[in-house]
């Protein structure tokens, strides 16, 4: 059966493995400075190292970095294997507690469309991974019930800390354990079933209150967004719990952003969601004789208790709902719904049962191979989502960042554009919009888009180093000094603003400044190839050229498609009289950008003074032609 799902996964995740990195990846794929076994050291014992502390999950990525680098198809097959390997686990916990219809459950899991955005997004792998330490815990922990063994209990703990460890979200599991024991022997016992996991509801706690801090201290979740009063917050949870039922029920309309909702404890209608939750509740506690659909509610609701809305998560800013939020959750309802069929199955026609089983099992894989598609790449996912969500801000800001960096600055501007009318006061989008005008270089448009994105936002160090460049473009390199150093001031570990900082010491003449900005950013941040060839740029002109050559070789092993640094380099070569090495680096700039007129010029100089005046001669004419040497 586990050959069977493996396959099955493989084969309905197929398309899954071309997808590339998506937004939020670059957060969890290891960060250059992060690379090396000092980065592995910072992931366990440095707060805020990580976008959360979640250091096993970075552990992993660490390791599948050193394993695959870039590449993100190492990374979308662990995340198919873990995805596949937490099926079957669930199909041994589930046969383990005798569960009817255990491999029809597990099917179900394997195959549902909800699960697409865990494993076909890699930040997701935090879900994948966590969930197979979850149920690795789960059926240790149903070993030790079974035999009362220390070690079976301390493998248990180990695998739930380590579970906790990668994603908050496993802190249920103690909580669920209490469900599966009252359903397996119709009451809780104290000694046998509760004292023993009152350890584990203790680190459940102090897991979940470091991950509440993280949220809102270092992630943002705070603000106007997050302000919800108590009754807000139970209408949110109440409309959820439907929701998320609703799309295991009909997994149509899935999408990458849903809409956020806004609850309002005025508007009688909204209470209908919590209340009819409430009356669910209520009936199957009437029919707690038959207690599985009570304990699969139970692990249901529980299960989802983190994202349900009554704990501020950073999702929240622009939903209160999202399909990787159920993806432990599912297993209740999935779990109830199979054995409801294998148990009334046997009393239908013979050949009904299993024809129902395959064609749901087939239409479930069909939708998941397209499903897939949406997280191709970032234009594909933002197009859809907006598609489905055309007041989705978040989409739009998104796709205009995506945009941006694709070198289309112009194209991005509308979608900034129209997510700060989406919604105001938005110091990203505003940022955004003033980085794409300053690529087209409308500095002087950028500039009151920074201020605004600082003003919402005073510590915004991005803002600020942003408006820094901006105003360097415009001559007021005294200004652009200034906000450089508020950038670091909100954030002293931002490489690019030390860079910046650099750039603008220099411009000052105060060049041995500079050059410790640039070493500080290359500290933080190794393979700045900019920062690099800024450094090399400073050592030359304080006379230490000697000093300077490692610096211009790194920044073009860094940045070897770029023709800045051969250029660069082979200026300071030729200034130093080391002629023939200047001509090879002149040639390396040429045959990445032939039409450089200024390239075209150097190397005619350096011919000259090597005495190959033929060649010299044609560089001059194609420089000459070309706009000449200052284009």
């Amino acid at each position: 059966m586990c050959a069977g799902i493996f396959l099955a996964v493989l084969l309905a995740y197929w398309p899954a493995l071309h997808g590339t990195f998506l937004w939020d990846d670059s957060g969890h794929v290891t960060r250059p400075d992060l690379r090396s076994f000092t980065g592995l050291v910072r992931i366990w014992t440095e707060l805020g190292a990580t976008q959360q502390y979640y250091p096993l999950l970075h552990s992993a990525f660490w390791l599948e970095h050193k394993l695959w680098g870039d590449a993100p198809l190492g990374y979308h097959l662990v995340n198919i294997f873990l995805h596949a390997s937490a099926a079957c686990l669930a199909g041994v916990a589930l046969r383990r507690l005798a569960v009817p219809g255990a491999w029809l459950a597990v099917a179900l899991f394997a195959l549902h469309p909800v699960c697409v955005e865990s494993v076909a997004w890699i930040s997701e792998q935090k879900n994948t991974l966590s969930a197979v330490l979850y149920l690795l815990a789960l059926l240790a922990y149903l070993n030790f019930d079974h035999n009362r063994r220390g070690k079976a209990y301390a493998l248990a703990t180990v695998l739930f800390v380590l579970a906790l460890l990668t994603k908050t979200v496993t802190a249920s599991l103690p909580a669920a354990l209490l469900v599966i024991f009252w359903w397996q022997r119709g009451r809780l016992a104290w000694k046998s079933d509760v004292r023993p996991l009152l350890p584990w509801f203790v680190l459940a706690l102090a897991a979940g209150l470091t991950t509440a801090i993280f949220e809102h201290t270092l992630i943002g979740a705070q603000g106007a967004d997050f302000a919800l009063s108590p009754a807000a917050r139970v209408l949110v949870a109440g409309r959820a719990l439907w929701f998320y039922l609703g799309k295991l029920v009909w997994p149509a309309d899935l999408v990458f952003i849903y809409p956020r909702w806004t609850p309002d404890p005025a508007v009688w209608w909204q209470w209908l969601f919590p209340l009819a939750a409430l009356g669910a509740f209520a009936l199957l506690w009437r029919w707690r004789a038959h207690r599985g659909p009570l304990a699969a509610a139970l692990f249901f609701a529980g299960t989802l208790f983190p994202g349900l809305g009554f704990i501020n998560v950073f999702p929240f800013r622009y939903s209160f709902v999202a399909d990787h939020f159920q993806y432990l959750a599912m297993l209740g309802p999935l779990a109830a719904v199979s054995a409801w069929l294998a148990t009334t199955g046997t009393r239908w026609p013979r050949a009904l049962l299993p024809s129902i089983v395959v064609s749901l099992l087939l239409t479930l894989g069909t939708l998941v191979r397209s499903q897939c598609g949406m997280y191709r790449d970032v234009f594909v996912l933002y197009y859809r989502t907006l598609e489905r969500n055309p007041a989705c801000w978040m989409a739009h800001n998104n796709l205009g960042m995506a945009l941006t960096d694709a070198g289309n600055p112009a194209d991005a501007i509308p979608h900034y554009e129209r997510a700060i009318r989406l919604q105001p006061d938005n110091p990203e989008a505003e940022n955004n919009l003033g980085y794409a005008l300053a690529r087209l270089d409308r500095h002087a448009e950028a500039e009151p888009h920074y201020r605004t994105a600082l003003r919402l936002q005073p510590k915004y160090a991005v803002a600020a180093n942003n408006l820094g460049a901006t105003l360097m473009a415009l001559g007021r390199t005294n200004e652009g000094l200034a906000a450089f150093r508020d950038s670091l001031a909100a954030n002293p570990g931002y490489a690019g603003a030390h860079a910046n900082l650099g750039l603008a010491l220099a411009r000052l003449g105060r060049t041995a400044e500079a050059i410790k900005q640039f070493q500080t950013a290359l500290e933080l941040q190794p393979d700045y190839a900019m920062a690099e060839l800024n450094l090399a740029i400073g050592l030359m002109l304080t006379d230490r050229f000697a000093e300077s050559r490692p610096h211009f070789e790194r920044a073009i092993a860094l940045d070897f498609n770029n023709p800045a640094p051969y250029l660069t380099y082979g200026r300071a070569l030729a200034e130093h009289g080391l002629t023939d090495e200047a001509i090879g680096q002149f040639r390396a700039a040429l045959r990445l950008d032939p039409d450089s007129a200024v390239t075209h010029y150097a190397l005619a100089v350096a011919l000259r003074q090597a005495g190959q005046k033929e060649e010299a001669q044609h560089h001059y004419l194609e420089a000459q032609r070309l706009g000449g040497a200052n284009r």
